[in-house]
């Protein structure tokens, strides 16, 4: 007699031919991407700089699951979008998941939601500040040969909370319970150098002094002759960190909020701006640099404001700076400035994108590790973009025929772009190299998110995926890259 073992679910809306579904015992996972991201992790040792960061009071003889398997699954978890522990108790018995935290596919199970929080939560003070140290080491690890001048973008940001977690205090600014993490990123490279969870009443440059001068020191130790440039928004604009820039010799450049002198003193660029806008009838943006002390401070200091009129009225903008004014002018410098809004990006990837504003956990501890397990998560799929960026130069941007703007000097190097011909290139490149230029979303969408089966036998472990997939010829593009660095697979056909 024969016994049926498997459930099967029939739905008839295909016409004469019944569909059939049937659950098998097959290992099946819809994360196929992330075995090159481990393979790229392997190749730059990240994750396991990371670990070797924490310290570990478990009793060894009672050990099941490693640091590196549990790190393992949070960080790649969160580069998939799995933003949470209670995530894991699904994906513990994922076959692509146990390859990656170094486990066979048919081993046994990984670590649990209660495991993986009792990991959390046990993470001690000195392993937050020797990750600290992870940051800056990793990054100065990047550079194969030391960079003559790099621009630190500091940003601080709000980070709402919805429970009882310790120091999630109320900012008026905000209007809710939040806390208020800040980051200090390279413009050039798009890492964060440094990650902080800090109490959300605060001000916003509160201890950024501090957080400045130890990644800015640690930089020099290495690089004694790098330039540095920081730059920071109107909350980072304060006395304070114009001295701990001026007693490191930094260059900086903060946004300053205006205020009745200003304003009087600039009202004459704002007329200038308003009648060439009259007169052409095209936006204007008219700049000027002067000497300004306000009352709080001890000496004076340059400030570049920018005057804009268009169909909308007006707009003038305030920066306090130390650079030099170039034989360019202050619009330059000013323009520089508002690059830093690519930071915003790099907040935005690493709030929502990796969902760093997942900070659930009661400690205050345990979520300041969280963050920084985040901030590591974004960095490895970072350094794993710049790898495989591939724009186009210049000169086939302006000879094709549907992108081409007026540009001067086509040998020009991409960064003396500005404007419509620096926007227009972007977008141009976005169609052309989608993954070097996408954010965290865009690489789930066309590189990690792809349904593979896991076949394990004595010999080796297989992993199929669909030859139909539409996005397969950008992952055989990252996997072709990864071979040439000396990372898996080796062999593409």
């Amino acid at each position: 007699m024969s016994v049926q073992t498997v459930e099967q679910h029939t739905f008839g809306f295909f016409g004469s031919l019944p569909v059939v579904v049937e659950a098998r015992a097959v290992q099946l996972s819809s994360d196929g991407g992330l075995l090159a991201v481990r393979a790229f992790d392997d190749q730059i040792d990240y994750t396991r700089h990371f670990v070797a960061c924490l310290n570990d009071a478990r009793d060894p003889d009672a050990l099941r699951h490693s640091l590196r398997e549990m790190v393992s699954q949070r960080l790649f978890g969160a580069i998939a979008g799995y933003e949470d522990c209670n995530d894991h108790d699904g994906l513990r018995s994922d076959p692509i998941f146990k390859l990656i935290s170094g486990q066979p596919p048919e081993g046994r199970d990984l670590a649990s939601q209660p495991t993986l929080s009792r990991f959390e939560n046990a993470v001690d003070i000195p392993s937050l500040w020797r990750l600290h140290e992870f940051f800056i080491d990793a990054f100065i690890r990047s550079f194969e040969t030391p960079p003559t001048s790099i621009t630190l973008d500091i940003d601080a940001w709000d980070d709402p909370c919805h429970g009882d977690q310790q120091l999630a205090l109320f900012h008026g600014f905000y209007d809710q319970y939040q806390y208020l993490p800040i980051t200090i990123s390279c413009a050039q490279t798009q890492d964060l150098l440094y990650v902080a969870l800090r109490p959300g009443n605060m001000h916003a440059a509160l201890g950024a002094d501090d957080d400045l001068e130890f990644v800015v020191t640690r930089l020099r130790r290495a690089w004694p002759d790098v330039q540095i440039h920081v730059r920071g928004d109107a909350g980072c604009g304060v006395p304070w960190m114009y001295h701990v820039c001026e007693r490191l010799e930094v260059f900086y450049t903060f946004g300053l909020s205006a205020n009745a002198a200003l304003k009087r003193w600039t009202d004459v660029l704002v007329d200038a701006a308003c009648y060439q806008f009259e007169q052409t009838g095209q936006p204007q943006r008219c700049f000027d640099e002067f000497w300004y002390r306000a009352g709080t401070w001890a000496d004076h200091r340059r400030v570049i404001v920018k005057a804009e009129y268009n169909p909308q009225g007006s707009n003038r903008r305030f920066v306090v700076t130390n650079r030099p004014i170039g034989p360019l002018g202050p619009a330059v410098l000013y323009d520089e400035y508002a690059e830093r809004g690519e930071s915003e990006n790099r907040n935005k990837e690493l709030k929502r994108g990796i969902c760093a504003d997942r900070l659930s956990c009661g400690r205050f501890v345990a979520n300041y590790f969280r963050l920084q397990l985040y901030a590591a998560a974004l960095n490895l799929v970072n350094r794993l973009r710049r790898l495989c960026a591939d724009p186009p130069p210049l000169t086939e941007f302006v000879l094709n025929p549907g992108a081409a703007v007026p540009v001067h000097d086509p040998s020009l190097p991409v960064a003396a772009l500005a404007g419509r011909e620096r926007r227009r290139y972007h977008n141009y490149r976005r169609r052309l190299d989608p993954l070097g230029e996408g954010h965290l979303e865009t690489w789930r969408r066309m590189f990690l998110k792809v349904a593979a089966e896991v076949q394990q036998s004595a010999r080796r472990i297989l992993v199929i995926i669909p030859s139909h997939w539409p996005y397969l010829d950008w992952c055989v593009r990252i996997w072709r890259k990864l071979a040439r660095l000396g990372g898996a697979p080796r062999a593409v056909t």
